[in-house]
């Protein structure tokens, strides 16, 4: 029996991160930075890609984008896609909550400091992304889908 668990395979094994694609726009720069008398209005929008790979592995992809405004005019926009390639070890029931749920979230904190980070080197204000709600975002997903298929 102890043997049989030293033999387990880990349930996720990320093997890589990176920067799949990254693209930052301060399209008023400099003008904008006078009229920066306010906080900007910042929108931001997230989204989960993920595929199998031909070892097994999955490559998972969270893609930030993010915009402000300031009277109305575009401060910047941030767009970053980040990757991982993660051996996911999970019976068949559990595969899509870890790659749209587990791995999103732990990717997250990096994505948020990649942001942070080439905004801040931009000269513009820092800013942080707010914490996501991966669950709530993977329960919208399964929704949605469900009603394009009653759709259909």
């Amino acid at each position: 029996m102890e043997n049989d668990q030293n033999n387990q395979q880990p349930a996720l094994v990320i093997h890589s991160q990176y920067i799949k694609d990254l693209s930052l726009e301060a399209p008023m720069a400099p003008e904008i930075f006078r009229e920066m008398n306010k906080a900007p209005e910042v929108h931001v929008d997230i989204n989960m890609e993920n595929r199998k790979l031909d070892d097994g592995s999955y490559e998972v992809v969270l893609i930030a984008k993010m915009d402000a405004d300031v009277n109305q005019k575009k401060l910047f926009i941030i767009e970053l896609s980040y990757g991982c390639v993660a051996e996911v070890n999970v019976p068949a029931e559990q595969l899509e909550p870890v790659l749209f749920i587990e791995l999103p979230r732990l990717l997250f904190p990096f994505v948020r400091s990649t942001i942070a980070s080439n905004l801040s080197a931009a000269g513009l204000p820092p800013m942080m992304i707010s914490p996501i709600d991966f669950v709530a975002l993977y329960h919208a997903k399964k929704m949605q889908e469900a009603k394009q298929a009653n759709n259909q």
